[in-house]
């Protein structure tokens, strides 16, 4: 990150920083595509069984990783004001934590993927392949956790174009360990859907000690020492960081559970529905992946500015995200609308199913429209490190707007399932607003101090 005075400064520094995080948010998301397509390759049971420990897992890693995020608006803000002697013992202490909660999930894990499995109404092998695929990816839970704090510090520093080639060397590597560890090859036994939990733990831990290698040797990474004269672990530093992260790791998991519950709601229509309601899903957490990402952008361009106290400054990226993110979404609101038919066909040779996802596709041009105008608010506002309100409006525009709305016009209106997808995104619509006004007022606030000063 660098100081901006000019308009065109700013975008292209923006936009420097957006791209190669975008890259990296797609690629990330293609490991968990891979991993399903791949098993399904083998039977329905090792799709079904992958499908299952990845609804499991997915909604507690984006939660963590959350808690993870923390650290970038912590360490923008120190580079921001100027105190970079005090980033190595930031990012120590953010490792120290991440090794903590990779402990945590473990043991919470042992003690109830049993019971959560149990409750399902699962065939005995499906079961069987979604354990031992959730018991392969814990043994990469550790360097995960650790990999995805060094990527904040990285990000931080506005050097997100490290973390995609990190990302891009792994996607293929891990494309080749399920190849050998699903499919048997090498001398290496046909795992099946267990094999994927396998490839994707190993690819964890490569990432791991190239992110590692990369920050010990290279700089400007290497520069701040990072990886020598280790601090104690400092409860103090650790709540410091959960501070900011429990809301942020709590907003993401009411935004991720979200959708599983809506799909556990839909079990009720028949097969090729809920097929139709998956595909259009799947395809439009691809599309999340810009306005995540331009949020990213944010919160380390806004935490650096105001680290800086160059409020005005924090403001103009505020603006350029959020219309950014707008107009990207209209332009692939357009795409969907045009290639509906195509998009459709990606998922299915049913002439039902592909009928079907069209008719949801249409609702998610509007509902990718409101996520394209909330995830960079909230991205702002966490470059602001006002996380408190995010949480409190996830948790109210989904569970308390959304659902409960989207089930009445399900239930009570003619739009049966697509009610589901109104009513979250009536909530996600409520939600932006709100916190629209909250950003507005926090520039205010901030703008205000800097004049009285």
């Amino acid at each position: 990150m660098y100081k901006t005075t000019t308009l065109k400064e700013k975008l292209k520094l923006f936009f420097t920083i957006l791209v190669p995080i975008l890259i990296t948010q797609v690629s990330m998301y293609l490991m968990n595509f891979f991993d399903t397509v791949m098993s399904g390759q083998i039977g329905a049971a090792d799709l079904a069984g992958v499908a299952i420990g990845s609804s499991l897992w997915v909604p507690i890693f984006t939660g963590i990783n959350g808690v993870l995020l923390a650290i970038t608006p912590i360490i923008a803000h120190l580079t921001g004001s100027g105190e970079d002697d005090e980033i190595a013992g930031k990012v120590q202490q953010g490792i120290y934590l991440a090794v903590a909660l990779a402990i945590i999930v473990l043991a919470v894990g042992a003690l109830a993927i049993n019971p959560v499995l149990n409750t399902m109404s699962l065939a005995p092998e499906v079961r069987h392949i979604a354990f031992i695929y959730l018991v392969a990816l814990g043994t990469g839970v550790v360097p995960l956790f650790i990999f995805n704090t060094l990527r904040c510090f990285i990000d931080a520093l506005g050097q997100t174009r490290i973390s995609m080639v990190i990302i891009l060397i792994s996607l293929p590597l891990n494309i080749v360990f399920n190849y050998i560890f699903i499919f048997g090859k090498l001398g290496v036994p046909a795992f099946g859907g267990i094999g994927a939990g396998i490839a994707t733990a190993i690819t964890y831990w490569l990432v791991s000690f190239i992110a590692l290698g990369i920050i010990y040797k290279i700089n400007p990474f290497r520069k701040y020492g990072i990886l020598s004269n280790w601090v104690i672990p400092s409860l103090k530093a650790w709540l410091e960081q959960l501070k900011i992260g429990i809301p942020i790791g709590f907003a993401i998991f009411f935004e991720t559970s979200i959708f599983s519950a809506v799909t556990l709601l839909m079990s009720e229509y028949n097969t090729n529905t809920i097929a139709a309601h998956q595909a259009a899903i799947n395809f439009a957490s691809l599309l999340y992946m810009i306005p995540l990402s331009v949020g990213m952008g944010l919160t380390i361009a806004i935490g650096y500015e105001i680290g800086g106290k160059r409020f005005d400054h924090a403001r103009t990226y505020g603006y350029i995200g959020i219309s950014g993110g707008l107009f990207i979404a209209a332009f692939a609101g357009l795409v969907l609308y045009v290639f509906d038919g195509f998009v459709a066909g990606l998922y299915s040779n049913n002439p039902e199913v592909i009928e079907l996802t069209k008719q949801f596709i249409y609702f998610a041009i509007f509902f990718q429209l409101a996520d394209a105008f909330g995830a960079p608010i909230q991205g702002a506002l966490r470059g602001y490190k006002d996380v408190n309100m995010t949480l409190i409006m996830a948790f109210i525009s989904y569970w308390v707007i959304g659902l409960p709305s989207g089930w009445l016009l399900a239930n009570y209106t003619s739009l049966e399932p697509f009610g589901y997808w109104v009513g979250i995104i009536i909530g996600l619509s409520c939600g932006a607003l709100f916190l629209f006004g909250r950003l507005l007022r926090l520039q205010k606030k901030y703008l205000n101090t800097s004049k009285a000063h």
